[in-house]
């Protein structure tokens, strides 16, 4: 080495060279190339200076404000100098929107969430997953299903089919179906329209409507029923002088006769074995109406009583059927005569 001084005295020239001739120092190195060149690790309580020729380390990071999808810097490094950093591309912060984004979620979620939470899979549950404070629920969506225990609000839409255990009041302006029936604990049913039942209404333990075909029956106790008139039909009529006057035994039970001036006769048709019939004959204000009756009537003693003849004069006729169709009819009569009217 030209120039090159040994420290003997201090050193080994294997440890310690000076270059004299270049102004170099080496230490481990007998051909220094720098002004301080060491071959092994330098310790140091500082450094200053310079250090942009130095390799293997890590550079500070840059901030710098961006805008759009920025990806998360992520180490694995939980305390001390940050040494190595990397970036992941399924976790990104969009600094327009304001959002954190991520593929996948894993953990315990607590604190409030607001805006919007939707997925195409998976689903949010366990012991905890209770929103204790929700002032917009806009936009909650779920597929297959989302379970909610309680829903309390001023009013609730919904386009399909509303399952439910338990609810306090229903509005609906559509059709209401309960597939298992409808049970009324107090307070009654207030229909404003009509309720329509197809297979029958049941009202207390023994009563009930029912459906015979497009006729409505009632089953049970009716004694407590007004305004039925109980299985009692009657006509009224005022015939013509000298004509014949045929009572329908099967249409009424009660028949009313004002005759006119003349020859009256009066017979009948249907009827049915035991039906009991009444026929009150009124006569006129003016002139006399003659009655007579056809062969069905039987009166007592074979002897057909004389009707009342007079202005206002009201006899009674009542009789049962004894008999309809083959052999004739026969009809057992009896008649009260002459009352005033």
């Amino acid at each position: 080495m030209t120039r090159a001084v040994t420290l003997a005295e201090i050193a080994d020239d294997a440890v310690l060279t000076v270059d004299s001739t270049n102004s170099r120092i080496g230490i481990g190195s007998t051909q220094p190339t720098e002004k301080l060149d060491v071959v092994g690790v330098v310790s140091a309580t500082s450094f200053f200076g310079s250090g942009a020729n130095l390799t293997g380390i890590t550079a500070g990071a840059t901030l710098s404000a961006g805008s759009g999808d920025q990806r998360v810097v992520v180490t694995s490094l939980t305390s001390g100098t940050m040494t190595s950093a990397a970036t992941d591309a399924e976790l990104t912060y969009n600094s327009t929107s304001n959002t954190l984004s991520a593929t996948t979620f894993s953990g315990a979620l607590t604190g409030n969430v607001t805006g919007n939470a939707s997925g195409s899979s998976g689903s949010c549950s366990g012991n905890s997953a209770t929103a204790t404070v929700a002032t917009n629920a806009q936009g909650l969506t779920g597929t297959p299903d989302i379970t909610v225990r309680n829903i309390i609000g001023v009013g609730a839409t919904l386009s399909g089919v509303l399952t439910y255990e338990d609810v306090t009041n229903i509005d609906s302006v559509g059709i209401v179906t309960a597939r298992t029936g409808i049970k009324v604990l107090a307070g009654g049913i207030n229909a404003v329209g009509v309720v329509t039942a197809t297979l029958g209404v049941q009202v207390g333990s023994g009563q009930s409507f029912g459906a015979n075909g497009p006729t409505a029956v009632y089953y049970g106790d009716g004694s407590n029923l007004s305004g039925i008139s109980a299985g009692i039909s009657t006509t009224a009529s005022s015939p013509s002088a000298n004509t014949v006057v045929t009572l329908n035994l099967s249409t009424a039970q009660h028949h009313d006769l004002t005759l006119t001036a003349g020859i009256t006769t009066i017979t009948c048709s249907g009827g049915s074995f035991g039906d009991s019939h009444s026929v009150v004959i009124s006569q006129p204000s003016s002139g006399i109406a003659t009655v007579g009756f056809s062969t069905f009537f039987l009166f007592p003693s074979g002897a057909t009583p004389s009707m009342s003849t007079g202005s206002g004069k009201v006899d009674l006729v009542s009789f049962v059927v004894k008999r309809v169709g083959v052999g004739g009819t026969q009809l057992l009569a009896s008649a009260g005569l002459n009352y005033s009217n």
